[in-house]
């Protein structure tokens, strides 16, 4: 992919065809073997980084003016440091070689770079030139072809996300996982949502029921009246849909039962997003046997006084702790009581989204993604007073 987009977008391909050493690194720019000065006055050779904005399946028009520098800080010919080029930044990790130890400003006449080729030229210049004024003869057009990082990507387009917020090494935590959701109602759907939109391996839906009229309005999305008219099972309509952002979504067109449990033991993480009692005591029984970390989800809602109220409940079992479900009972084992105020079946399309929140939250912080203090291992949002409470730390 990355060689592609390299090969497909002009400004990117002059550079290369300039013969300087551009490649594409973690959905970064990057451009090698820039020579400057460091403060002892001798020629070095620095890598300037700059965030890809992708437009299509081309480079975009970058959105800032600044150029991220790994070297030592650059000075100038006359000795000076470069202070007119703004703060020195922070440190950051891009990819499992390069580092980053500075970042710079150069804001063009115009306010705005028109592309990558002008960008980088610009800043090539500035520390190219004084460079020159020691050794006339260094250059940053070596002519030399970088390969771009080859990325066995998930993703069928680069995740600039990422890149845009300089988070891409905390997001790599979650690569590799083989991830399940079982039941693809409201939450479980919000829940695929989330998890599409992060770079783990695999994504296995476990649903049997159609995708009707009802579970429009409780979903993310908005399906039209032809969809729904096709009552496609629930795991297909979802993977057509999110196939088209990732690949590796995995439709399981039967519910999970005694006969099928056997499908879970090679996930690494499972979200079960249903209210089958029965059935989810086996899922648990047999997820902590081959012990596989999962997060159980819940909504008791009722109407009270001519309004909604109710507990959004997010219950996780890893290694850490597992035996506060049955101590506590925090969750039924046994088959709802068609007579109580959950077998209404009240869901709301926001509330659905809080619950998966909260559950991908906690997954994510169970792979250092968030900071997670307490090691909480189940929590509680009560509607009505607008309270969080937690329990069970590890």
């Amino acid at each position: 992919m990355s060689r592609e987009l390299l090969d497909l977008s002009p400004d990117l391909l002059k550079l290369r065809n300039e013969g300087y050493e551009i490649a594409i690194l973690q959905n970064y720019a990057v451009v090698s073997n820039v020579p400057y000065l460091n403060s002892q006055m001798k020629v070095d050779r620095a890598t300037l980084v700059a965030k890809l904005i992708v437009t299509g399946d081309k480079a975009g028009i970058p959105d800032n003016h600044v150029i991220s520098f790994g070297g030592s800080f650059p000075y100038r010919a006359n000795g000076e440091k470069f202070t007119n080029l703004g703060g020195p930044g922070s440190k950051q990790k891009i990819g499992s070689d390069l580092v980053v130890n500075f970042q710079f400003s150069q804001k063009p006449a115009s306010g705005k770079y028109a592309n990558y080729y002008e960008k980088f030229t610009t800043y090539i210049a500035i520390f190219e030139n004084e460079a020159k004024e020691i050794d006339p003869t260094v250059t940053a057009r070596t002519y030399r072809i970088v390969e771009s990082e080859k990325q066995d990507s998930i993703f069928n387009y680069p995740d600039t996300n990422s890149s845009r917020a300089e988070i891409n090494m905390i997001s790599e935590k979650l690569r590799g996982y083989k991830i399940g959701i079982i039941g693809l109602g409201g939450t479980g759907s919000y829940v695929l949502d989330f998890v599409a939109k992060t770079p783990v391996a695999e994504i296995h839906l476990f649903d049997s029921d159609e995708f009707l009229a009802h579970n429009a309005f409780r979903s993310p999305g908005a399906p039209t009246m032809e969809e729904l008219n096709l009552k496609q099972n629930k795991v297909l309509y979802f993977r057509d849909i999110y196939s088209k952002m990732r690949k590796n979504i995995h439709a399981h067109t039967e519910k999970i039962c005694l006969n099928n449990l056997h499908q879970l033991d090679k996930l690494d993480f499972i979200f079960i997003c249903i209210d089958q009692g029965f059935i989810k005591s086996k899922i648990f029984k047999r997820l902590e046997e081959v012990n596989v970390d999962f997060i159980d989800v819940g909504m008791g809602l009722g109407v009270e006084n001519g309004a909604i109220d109710g507990i959004i409940r997010t219950t996780a079992s890893t290694s850490l702790m597992r035996n506060h479900i049955y101590d506590k009972k925090l969750i039924s084992l046994e088959d709802e009581d068609a007579a109580d105020d959950y077998s209404s079946n009240i869901q709301i399309a926001e509330l659905n989204c809080l619950n998966a929140t909260l559950a991908v939250i906690k997954w994510k912080k169970t792979l250092g993604f968030y900071v997670d203090t307490v090691k909480e291992h189940s929590s509680l949002y009560s509607i009505g007073d607008n309270n969080f409470h937690y329990d069970d730390e590890a």
